[in-house]
């Protein structure tokens, strides 16, 4: 039996979504029904009980007024109402069990059997029999007890049932009719409603299909009602929106990757072509093996940065409490050699208690790549500032340079974005990319900006601590 149950249950989890909400819609609806007939059942049956119940008490009462006065009984009673009556019958008993007078339909029979007799004498009560002598069907008796003529008597009065039953049976039947209908129709009218409104799934699911690298601009059809199943196409629409948008970008960053590392190799290719078409001096053999050197560190500086920025978004570990002072001395040491090789000064500008919780190896990398940007396409000296703004720690790196070409802000922090005045420079046109990359690990933002009088790349990275009070030169 359990077997059979799991073996259901996996049908049914199996069924389509039309066939599960109209089944259980089915189920629902037919155990409505089912309490609605059995109160229905239930309350007819009552009814009709108690108007037979009053029916018999009504005839009860007259047979012991005729009783009492009448000293020859029922049968001597030709005006007695009982006696013109079809609708019942009645019986007087004496306590013994015999009869003391009767109406024809019932005759010589006691109605009573010595136990009900013995509950009767008690007070009135009611008897349900199966069948008795010159009645057909069940009947239902009360029993009253009496006294009078000088005995005790017990007054029978009963009515049959047949009528009350099959009135009974046939309700019983228009309902389990009418409800088998009612529920056949709600199921079907179920299953149709549910098959619309999934109309529009069906035709989201065709589209799906149909959407892939070579059409990735489709988009899934949406009900014009502003519903589940509307909300829910726009939802995913927005979604392939985002996926096409990431395609594009890793299209790009594929292609733009390609084209960085074609150049370097070419270039190692030709140096060593070179080298080896012709014989070359000591001189000129050294200068060929350091190009390629060169190339070669080239190659490891875009691998790296290809690495780092891969992990674009994934949250900073290792974080720690870094004070911004000694976070701004480490990057100024680590770049102190490129500035005085290009003649410029690198300058601190942050206060003693200013302190952030966040990854030190990271932000050391995004503050390096933004000094490097400043060395290569800034001049003067370069800031390094921190602020306090909204509960976040701005790092900033200025110069005093011409500041960033018109139209190039926008795309600054793009992966291989480079502007027109340094494209012949040897970066790898991820620095900035980097930066924002890291940014956005700590769950921060990266800006920049033109000053009136340079440059400024800076990163704000949240830090609600209350207990950092320290402030921004």
């Amino acid at each position: 039996m359990a077997k059979r149950v799991v073996t259901f249950t996996r049908l049914i989890r199996r069924a389509p979504i039309r066939l599960r909400v109209s089944l259980t819609l089915g189920g629902v609806l037919a155990l409505v029904l089912l309490a609605s007939g059995v109160f229905l059942d239930l309350r007819f049956a009552a009814v009709t009980r108690r108007t037979i119940d009053d029916g018999l008490r009504s005839r009860a009462g007259d047979v012991i007024a005729l009783v009492r006065q009448a000293d020859s009984g029922l049968r001597s009673s030709g005006g007695s109402p009982l006696r013109r009556s079809s609708e019942g019958f009645a019986q007087i008993l004496e306590a013994r069990g015999a009869i003391f007078d009767s109406t024809p339909q019932i005759g010589r029979t006691p109605a009573l059997s010595a136990r009900e007799r013995a509950l009767a004498q008690g007070s009135a009560r009611f008897f349900d029999h199966g069948s008795i002598s010159g009645v057909e069907g069940a009947v239902r008796l009360l029993a009253v007890p009496v006294h009078a003529q000088g005995k005790a008597l017990i007054v029978v009065v009963g009515t049959g049932l047949a009528e009350r039953n099959a009135a009974l049976s046939n309700l019983r039947a228009l309902l389990l009719l009418a409800g088998t209908g009612a529920l056949i129709l709600a199921t079907l009218a179920g299953y149709l409603a549910v098959a619309a409104a999934l109309r529009p799934v069906e035709s989201m699911r065709r589209r799906a299909e149909e959407i892939n690298e070579a059409y990735p601009g489709l988009r899934l059809p949406v009900v014009p009602a502003d519903d589940e199943l509307g909300r829910l196409g726009t939802t995913l629409n927005s979604m392939l929106d985002h996926l096409e948008r990431a395609l594009i970008r890793e299209r790009t960053f594929v292609t733009d990757t390609s084209h960085e590392l074609r150049t370097p190799i070419s270039i190692l290719k030709a140096e060593f072509e070179l080298a080896l078409s012709s014989p070359q001096d000591r001189g000129s053999l050294e200068r060929t093996l350091r190009s390629a050197a060169e190339e070669t560190d080239r190659l490891g500086q875009l691998a790296e940065d290809l690495l780092l920025i891969s992990r674009d978004g994934r949250p900073a570990t290792e974080s720690t409490r870094t004070p911004v002072r000694e976070l701004f001395a480490s990057v100024q040491a680590r770049c102190a050699i490129q500035s005085r090789s290009h003649g410029r000064q690198i300058l601190v500008s942050a206060s003693d208690g200013l302190e952030l919780r966040a990854d030190r190896a990271g932000l050391e990398r995004a503050l390096t790549n933004m000094v490097d940007n400043a060395l290569r396409y800034g001049q003067g000296s370069i800031t390094l500032r921190a602020a306090r703004a909204d509960n976040a720690v701005e790092l900033h790196v200025e110069d005093e340079g011409p500041g960033f070409p018109d139209g190039f802000l926008p795309h600054a922090f793009d992966r291989f974005s480079r502007a027109e005045a340094g494209r012949s420079t040897q970066g790898t046109g991820l620095g900035l990319a980097i930066v924002a990359a890291v940014a956005a690990a700590h769950d921060g933002t990266a800006h920049a900006a033109n000053r009136p009088n340079g440059g400024d790349v800076w990163i704000a990275i949240p830090d609600t601590d209350s207990t950092n009070r320290g402030g921004g030169a």
